[in-house]
C-alpha cells in the first residue's frame, strides 16, 4: 500500500493508476498531486443530463462544470488521457431515489447502467491549495492531515427544474493578517471556485457549530483565525439527493477526480481589479470584498464631500474610510431605518432645516432600487409635515414609492429594543442597519443642542436610544452622517468636535455610530451614500461575494439604478418643495434655495455634478 509521503510530487496519471489498482491508504486527496486540478464528480441518467449543467451554469460558483460526458463514455479526453471514471475516484457513492445506499472503490458493477449516464467533472477547492500555500498563508486541514469541512447552509442555490438545493462551502481557518492574500490568491480560480463567499460568523451561514460538519473532518482554528468559506461542489451531492433521481453516483465528499491539467496561477487582469478585504461588523465577525478600483471610486466620493465651504473645522472630525466600510455594511443589509430631522429653528414654525431630509430621501431611493426594505423614523411632532415631503418625492420621481414613516417614544426601559426587534427579541431584529442624516444628537448631559449652543430637547424625541440599543443587537450596524459634530453618531469623533469645532464643548453629540460619514454639508454625505452603494452594485468582485457565487450577476439591473441616484434637476425640485413647506436654510433660516447659508446654483448643484 502507498502512504501519503511523497504523494505530492506523483503525476496525476500515475496517482490514477494507483487509486485504480486500490492501493491508496489515505482518506482524501487533499494536497496530492500538487499544482493539478482536482474535480468533483456527479454521474446522472442521460434524461437529466441538461437540466443539471443549467443547474451548474447557473451556480457556477459551487458547480464550475469543467466537462460534461457523453452518455456511456467513461473517458474524458480534455481532462486526462487515461481515465476511467469508473475507477479513478479514491471512493464513490451511491445513491438511489435520493437516499444514499453506499460507497464503493469502483462501479464497474454498474457498466451496463452507466451506458445511458452521463458525468459531470466540476472544479475543486483542493485544486487551489498549493496557489494559497504559494502565497504565504497556512492551509491548515493540509497541516492537520485531514480532510477539509463541509457544511450544508441556509443559502438557496437558483433551481432549475427538479435541481433545487442549499449552497455547500468548504471551510478553511486563514489568519486574519493574511485574509486578503487568501482572496487574491484564489480570486482568478474560477475553475476552483474562485474567490470566498464569506469571512467571518458561521451564523451568518446558517451553520451552527463548526466543530461538527456535515461532510468532511473537523479542522481546528488556531487563535488569530478566521472561518473563511468556500464554494463547494458537494452542492452538486445535495442536488442529486433533492432530484430523487432513480439512480446517480457522485464522488465522496473529499475523493476527488485528478486531472492533468495543471493549475497555473492566473494573473490578476489589472490592479483595479485586485480585491480589498475590509472588516465591517464586529459582533458578528463580517469581512467584506470589494474591487480596488470600486474603493479608489469611492474614496474619490469620500474626497469629494470632506470639503469644508463654511470654514467650521470639520477637517479635523475627518474620517478616512468610513465612507466605504459604512457602505458596504448597507450592501450587505436587507433592511435599513434611517433618521434625520435637525429642529434648529426653533422661533419658527416648522423648526427644521432643509439639510438632512434631501440626503436622506436619496439614500432611500438607492436603497429602494436596490430591493431593500427602508424605513423613516423621525419626531412626532413632524409626521405630517415629512408625510407631505414624500409624497412629493414619489411625484417628483425621487422615491419609487412612499417610504413607511415611524416614529419613537420611550415608554418603558425596553422601548428601543422592542421598537427595533420582534418582541423584543434580539435575535430577531426588524433592521440591520441605521443611518442617521443631519440628526440632532444628545450631548453628554442629555440636552440637544444647535451649533448656537441653544437647548432645543423639546423639539427632539429620543431616536437616540435606537442607536444605543443597537449597540446591544448582533448584526445590526450603524451609521452617522454630520457637518458639525452635534449629529447623531458623530460621537465616535466628539473629543475633536471639543477640541476644534465652536461650541464643540457643549454640542457635541456623545452618541456613536460603528461608521461616521462627515461631509461639508450633511446632504452631501447622503447623495455620496447613495452613489457608493451603486458603485458597489456594479463591481463583480462584490456581487458575486453578496449573492454567494450563486444565481446570476445583477448588472442586468445596472439602468434601474442609475436611475434612482440624485441629480441636479431631482435635487432643484426637492429644495424647492421644501421651501414651500417651511424648511429653511440651517445657517440662515432663510427661505431661499440655499441649504446651510450655501447658494443652491454653483455650489449644492456643482457637488451633485462631481459626484455623478
Amino acid at each position: 500500500m502507498f502512504l501519503t509521503g511523497g504523494l505530492k510530487s506523483l503525476l496525476p496519471h500515475v496517482l490514477r493508476k494507483i487509486i485504480r489498482c486500490n492501493r491508496l491508504s489515505i482518506s482524501n486527496t487533499s494536497g496530492i498531486a500538487e499544482g493539478y486540478k482536482q474535480a468533483n464528480v456527479v454521474i446522472l441518467h442521460k434524461s437529466l443530463a441538461d437540466d443539471f449543467e443549467k443547474f451548474c451554469h447557473a451556480n457556477d460558483g459551487p458547480l464550475p462544470l469543467l466537462y460534461r460526458s457523453k452518455p456511456g463514455d467513461w473517458k474524458c479526453p480534455s481532462l486526462s488521457s487515461d481515465s476511467d471514471i469508473r475507477t479513478d475516484c479514491l471512493q464513490y457513492t451511491v445513491y438511489e431515489h435520493g437516499a444514499s445506499t453506499g460507497s464503493l472503490k469502483s462501479l464497474k458493477e454498474y457498466c451496463e447502467q452507466l451506458k445511458d449516464m452521463v458525468t459531470f467533472y466540476l472544479g475543486c477547492s483542493f485544486s487551489f491549495e498549493k496557489a494559497v500555500q504559494n502565497a504565504g498563508v497556512p492551509v491548515r486541514n493540509i497541516e492537520q492531515k485531514c480532510n477539509v469541512s463541509m457544511y450544508k447552509t441556509s443559502v438557496p442555490c437558483y433551481s432549475v427544474s427538479t435541481f433545487c438545493c442549499n449552497l455547500v462551502v468548504t471551510m478553511r481557518p486563514i489568519p486574519e493578517s493574511k485574509l486578503e492574500a487568501a482572496v487574491i490568491a484564489t480570486s482568478e480560480l474560477k475553475e476552483a471556485h474562485g474567490a470566498p463567499i464569506h469571512m467571518g460568523d458561521p451564523g451568518q451561514l446558517g451553520i451552527q457549530d463548526l466543530s461538527k460538519p456535515d461532510y468532511g473532518d473537523p479542522v481546528h482554528l488556531h487563535p488569530g483565525d478566521i472561518p473563511v468559506f468556500w464554494a463547494c461542489g458537494v452542492t452538486g451531492v445535495e442536488a442529486v439527493i433533492n432530484c430523487r433521481a432513480p439512480l446517480a453516483f457522485t464522488h465522496s465528499p473529499g475523493c476527488m477526480f485528478i486531472t492533468d491539467l495543471k493549475n497555473d496561477n492566473v494573473t490578476v487582469k489589472s490592479s483595479r481589479e485586485v480585491p480589498q478585504v475590509h472588516c465591517i461588523s464586529q459582533d458578528p465577525l463580517h469581512y467584506s470584498i470589494v474591487s480596488s478600483e470600486a474603493a479608489r471610486k469611492i474614496k474619490t466620493l469620500e474626497t469629494l464631500i470632506g470639503i469644508d465651504p463654511g470654514d467650521r473645522g470639520i477637517i479635523h472630525l475627518y474620517r478616512p474610510g468610513e465612507l466605504l466600510k459604512a457602505c458596504l455594511s448597507i450592501s450587505h443589509a436587507q433592511s435599513v431605518l434611517i433618521t434625520t430631522g435637525f429642529p434648529t429653528h426653533f422661533t419658527y414654525e416648522p423648526p427644521e432645516e432643509n439639510d438632512g431630509p434631501p440626503g436622506a430621501l436619496a439614500i432611500a431611493a438607492i436603497l429602494q432600487a436596490l430591493e431593500k426594505e427602508v424605513a423613516i423614523v423621525t419626531d412626532q411632532r413632524a409626521i405630517n409635515l415629512n408625510k407631505k415631503i414624500i409624497e412629493e418625492a414619489v411625484q417628483l420621481g425621487i422615491l419609487k414609492r412612499p417610504v413607511p414613516l415611524l416614529s419613537y417614544q420611550r415608554d418603558s426601559a425596553d422601548s428601543a429594543l422592542t421598537f427595533l426587534c420582534e418582541s423584543g427579541n434580539p435575535g430577531k431584529p426588524r433592521f440591520d442597519h441605521l443611518i442617521a442624516i443631519e440628526r440632532a444628537g444628545m450631548a453628554a448631559d442629555g440636552n440637544y443642542y444647535n451649533a448656537r449652543k441653544v437647548n432645543i430637547k423639546h423639539l427632539v424625541d429620543p431616536i437616540d436610544e435606537l442607536f444605543l440599543a443597537a449597540q446591544t443587537i448582533p448584526g445590526v450596524t450603524t451609521t452617522g452622517v454630520g457637518d458639525g459634530g452635534n449629529e447623531l453618531g458623530m460621537g465616535k469623533v466628539k473629543d475633536a468636535v471639543k477640541k476644534h469645532i465652536k461650541n464643540g464643548d457643549v454640542i457635541a453629540c456623545d452618541v456613536e455610530a460603528d461608521f461616521t460619514i462627515v461631509a461639508g454639508v450633511s446632504n452631501w454625505g447622503g447623495y455620496a451614500i447613495a452613489c457608493a452603494l451603486y458603485i458597489l452594485s456594479t463591481c463583480e468582485i462584490h456581487d458575486r461575494y453578496l449573492r454567494k457565487a450563486v444565481g446570476f450577476p445583477q448588472l442586468s439591473k445596472k439602468m434601474v439604478w442609475l436611475s434612482a441616484l440624485p441629480s441636479v434637476t431631482k435635487e432643484e425640485k426637492l429644495l424647492k418643495a421644501l421651501v414651500r413647506h417651511g424648511f429653511r436654510s440651517g445657517k440662515t433660516a432663510s427661505l431661499e434655495m440655499e441649504v446651510d447659508g450655501l447658494p443652491f446654483y454653483n455650489t449644492h448643484s456643482l457637488v451633485i455634478e462631481k459626484l455623478l
